[in-house]
């Protein structure tokens, strides 16, 4: 159930086949018998059988697996999926969702809480575990890391003690018999299920899961904070709206409020907001931070960011917000209007530092070296581009939010190349029961 950032739905061609393809029968590859070595980045485990690496699902640490191997990458590593545990390990539970769990055969295993059968302390250890082997293979950084849970002040109803209860947005794939449900594990089979615990109280209540939807393509659910939960049929064709007539939903972070179109993009868990909101500003350093600046918002959404920014340092902020969606631009020009400095620009974020770069007068150089930017990428992180174009204007200090820990490393070992340190970093458990976690790293340039 976990889902890519800002990633764009796909498109279907008028009249293709709308029935997906299972995945093969769980018959194809050999059985064997496995020693859980190690987590690799992705939700699997690292195990060997004679002398290649095998990545295997649905295991833990420590633990003896028979395992079916389905992918076999020549001599380079294979692919595997638990099928029984021989010795478990103390850190195994009982699945979450009884519906994703070892007990079912793999091709009917829902997707989306691969974690789910850890204990949810050993889960933040794993993820830590990532994280930090991550930096230190690709940003040349040797650091102790945390994963903290939310704070339960910033999440009402979720349940802190098995890690469900927190998805304020669902999507419920459509087979081509009509019938809906998600997709298996590493597969785009839809598989039926009887529930969806990681989702919010009032999603498990609205999900239709023994109706059938013919001819659409999905079944979205959206439970914002404020107003009521919504399930919207989503078909092939991309529904055509004037702009001003998209639906928009609300959601409230502390005492502000955001608007933003119901299918834009905001984070699911019912607390991240708030935490990222109160990591950012935490991680800010007030003595490097200028409120006169050419301070950046980059992939800023709908403002979420450069308000914790705005709500922190006053209303004397002057700040640009970035994001190449418009649509989320003009509700961030929108939802910064509390200050005079703050403005949205829609535009792709390495297309704007490089024009920045090239049109910025002494002056405004000045003011960009002054600068703090707050930086939101998507899963692939910020990237070379980006890295160079924002080295060439030399902020003090970048606060950098991530969702996926190799692309985070790899990006602070280019800055760290670049004239730039790693000052502090926090982690936050903000997908539970999935691999997905979130970090926010501040780096300050060199003098």
């Amino acid at each position: 159930m976990a889902e890519p950032r800002r990633s764009r739905r796909s498109r279907r061609p008028a009249g293709a086949d709308r029935a997906r393809t299972p995945r093969p029968p769980d018959v194809d590859g050999p059985v064997i018998e496995l020693e859980v070595e190690r987590v690799a980045h992705g939700g699997v485990f690292v195990a060997h059988h004679e002398g290649r690496v095998v990545f295997v699902a649905d295991a833990v640490p420590g633990e003896l697996v028979a395992a079916r191997v389905t992918d076999r990458h020549r001599d380079r590593f294979w692919r595997a999926e638990t099928v029984e545990v021989l010795r478990a390990s103390a850190d195994r539970r009982a699945h979450v969702w009884a519906e994703a769990s070892v007990d079912r055969a793999p091709s009917l295993r829902a997707g989306g809480a691969e974690f789910g059968h850890i204990a949810l302390a050993r889960q933040r250890e794993l993820k830590a575990e990532v994280l930090r082997d991550a930096l230190a293979r690709m940003g040349g950084v040797d650091r102790d890391i945390r994963v903290l849970p939310i704070d339960p002040a910033l999440a009402p109803g979720v349940s802190t003690e098995d890690g469900t209860g927190w998805r304020t947005r669902v999507r419920l794939q459509v087979a081509g018999d009509g019938s809906v449900g998600p997709y298996a594990a590493r597969s785009h089979a839809v598989v039926p299920v009887a529930s969806v615990p990681l989702a919010v109280a009032e999603l498990a209540r609205l999900a239709p899961l023994g109706e059938r939807f013919p001819g659409a393509r999905a079944v979205d659910l959206v439970a914002p904070s404020v107003g009521d939960a919504a399930l919207v049929v989503v078909g092939w064709e991309r529904e055509r709206m004037p702009r001003g007539a998209r639906p928009t939903i609300e959601e409230q972070v502390g005492d502000r409020r955001f608007r933003l179109d119901r299918d834009g993009f905001w984070q699911v868990h019912r607390g991240a907001a708030a935490t990222l909101t109160r990591a950012v500003q935490e991680l800010v350093d007030p003595g490097l931070f200028d409120p006169r600046a050419a301070n950046l918002d980059l992939y800023g959404g709908v403002g979420l960011l450069a308000a914790a920014v705005g709500d922190r340092f006053g209303d004397t902020l002057r700040i640009t917000t970035v994001e190449a969606d418009a649509r989320a631009t003009e509700h961030a020009g929108a939802n910064l209007a509390d200050w005079v400095g703050a403005r949205a620009v829609t535009g792709r974020v390495d297309r704007f530092l490089g024009e920045l770069a090239a049109s910025a007068g002494p002056g405004e150089r000045a003011r960009l070296r002054d600068a703090t930017v707050v930086l939101d990428p998507p899963r692939s992180g910020a990237g070379r581009a980006v890295v160079e174009r924002l080295v060439e204007l030399r902020p003090r200090q970048l606060v950098y939010v991530a969702c996926d820990p190799v692309a985070l490393a790899r990006d602070v070992g280019l800055l760290r190349e670049r004239g730039y340190e790693l000052a502090d970093l926090a982690a936050f458990d903000l997908f539970p029961n999935t691999h997905h976690f979130e970090a926010v790293a501040r780096l300050t340039a060199i003098v």
